[in-house]
């Protein structure tokens, strides 16, 4: 199983969480906040080469955070990976809308000086912001729409920019979700869970969880359960070598 958005780090009992993924062979990416917290983040797991950390800075506290942004730039030859990164157009934080532009095109910049990376990115209420941005550094890496909100005409802007997409079984409860993902190319699909922020039956949900995702990617595209299973692990397997 794959998880591709994770913030492992805010789980209250992080070593046995990390546990139970090693423990069932799990592939998982832990995305970062802010700059400051990759490297305890990436101490967690360092023993273990399933888990990789992503560098971020998050929009949502972009305004409080920016001043990390030397740091980011120091750590970001040590990953591969650079999440949870991206724009938020909520109302409550739109006075700080300048200031998520000039962090997220600072990381993205910096991502196409380092040669690309592997992007997870945050697009809630912004999603032709973002997609501006990613049409403006196109070598900055491959972009992954983390719990993509959009509308039809943006998905088909994002498909047509190489964007990928991760899907959880928070998201995949909306009506409006599920008729997005029929227009999705199945293989720029990944599974995520966005624990512990996002919930399952009311409580944080877990990386194993993305079996629920599994499932309901199974009944949502109709291909046998075991069919989007290696679906899953071939596009994970295609990201990796992209």
């Amino acid at each position: 199983m794959i998880d591709f958005h994770a913030h492992l780090d805010l789980y209250p009992d992080v070593v046995h969480v990390i546990q139970n993924i090693a423990n069932m062979n799990m592939y998982v990416l832990s995305v970062t906040t802010t700059p400051s917290a990759w490297e305890g983040t990436n101490a967690l797991s360092i023993n273990f080469s399933r888990i990789k950390t992503a560098l971020g800075l998050h929009p949502q506290i972009a305004h409080e955070r920016y001043s990390e942004l030397p740091l980011f730039d120091r750590l970001i030859s040590k990953t591969r990976y650079i999440g949870e990164i991206g724009l938020d157009g909520g109302k409550e934080f739109k006075d700080h809308w300048n200031i998520q532009t000039m962090v997220f095109e600072h990381i993205l910049r910096a991502c196409t000086n380092a040669g690309g990376k592997i992007l997870s990115i945050h697009s809630r209420h912004a999603t032709s912001e973002v997609l501006n941005f990613i049409e403006k550094y196109p070598k900055a890496g491959v972009p992954i729409l983390h719990w993509f909100t959009g509308n039809k005409t943006e998905l088909r802007r994002a498909i047509s920019l190489g964007c990928w997409f991760s899907v959880g079984p928070a998201m995949l409860k909306s009506k409006r979700a599920i008729e997005l993902i029929k227009e999705i190319p199945i293989d720029r699909l990944i599974t995520e869970t966005d624990g512990p922020f996002a919930q399952v039956n009311k409580v944080s949900a877990m990386p194993w969880d993305v079996a629920i995702a599994l499932k309901q990617l199974s009944e949502i595209l109709k291909m046998p359960y075991s069919d989007i299973e290696r679906l899953i692990h071939n596009n994970f397997r295609n990201l990796l070598l992209s």
